[in-house]
């Protein structure tokens, strides 16, 4: 009986505001492994579903920025636990993604969940790492806290299509950001299936939205948008990554720019770069009351 079943073919679609649209275009392109088979057809992401991402990602804004820190490495640890529930479904994908072995894709998956879990275990560290009181010269607490800058749009590295991609995203809304992502051009169905994770654990539609397509299409829009408060171009080449980058200029964005031409090592420490990357400094000033001959009231 079994020989005699269709093939049901995973449908990949984007993933906007907590919901699962097919790109406005209609558009799709076809995606094949490292041997050129055909693995599915993804949505080619149009200008207006890079706009409609945006528009996502700034609604969500604030409640994940009020959210506690606590609560969010809660829920980051949520998406991990997810992760691991479909291990197999991502070293099949991240298999056929980079031509690796069954094996090898195996080791990927894993450290990719212990990359979430890690930047899960930092959102209610990173405060006290760069923030803190600073002495000054009068009857005053000065403290310096970090605050998330906004709606981040990231560039995922091309060749790392689960690894990387963790690693660029996860510290992104680790500090209170809301992402719009664009996947891998050519390996872009590990990331759509992270969607399908983000949208069965209890991160809030918004925060993260993914697309896939050509990147360049997408990418310029974001780079000009002026709800667009910050870039990560990891994923861009030098000429690209230049274009974007004067793009960004108009509103100020904050701009983390591609690291090393031969790519980054994903598999290294990944350290806190990335989280203070797109956080911003507030300090403010606070009297500690009067201060007589005695010294403070206090």
């Amino acid at each position: 009986m079994s020989d005699g079943r269709l093939s049901v073919f995973k449908t990949y679609k984007l993933y906007v505001g907590g919901k699962f649209p097919r790109s406005e275009s209609g558009r799709v392109y076809e995606v094949t492994d490292s041997k050129g088979k055909w693995l599915a057809n993804a949505p080619q992401s149009s200008r207006k579903d890079a706009r409609d991402a945006v528009v996502a990602a700034r609604k969500a804004f604030g409640g994940w920025s009020g959210a506690t820190a606590y609560n969010r490495g809660q829920i980051l640890y949520r998406v991990a636990e997810m992760l691991e529930g479909r291990r197999e479904q991502f070293v099949r994908e991240v298999a056929d993604a980079e031509g690796l072995s069954k094996s090898k894709a195996a080791a990927v998956v894993d450290a990719a969940v212990d990359r979430w879990v890690w930047y899960a275990g930092w959102t209610d560290k990173i405060g006290q790492v760069v923030g803190g009181a600073n002495p000054v010269a009068g009857p005053f607490f000065n403290l310096s806290t970090p605050e998330p800058t906004g709606v981040v749009a990231v560039l995922a590295p091309q060749e790392s299509s689960f690894l990387g991609l963790v690693s660029v995203v996860a510290p992104v809304i680790a500090t209170g950001n809301t992402a719009v992502v664009i996947a891998s051009a050519g390996a872009p169905l590990p990331a759509l299936s992270l969607g399908e994770v983000l949208a069965t654990s209890d991160l809030p539609g918004g925060v993260v939205n993914i697309l896939s397509g050509v990147t360049a299409e997408l990418a310029a829009p974001l780079a000009a948008h002026q709800d667009v408060n910050a870039l990560d171009l990891t994923g861009a080449d030098a000429a690209l990554a230049k274009e974007l980058e004067i793009a960004a200029a108009d509103n100020l964005k904050r701009v983390r720019r591609p690291q090393a031409v031969d790519g980054e090592d994903w598999s290294a420490d990944p350290g806190t770069h990335r989280l203070t990357a797109f956080l911003e400094t507030k300090t403010v000033w606070h009297p500690t009351g009067a201060l007589g001959a005695s010294g403070s009231s206090y």
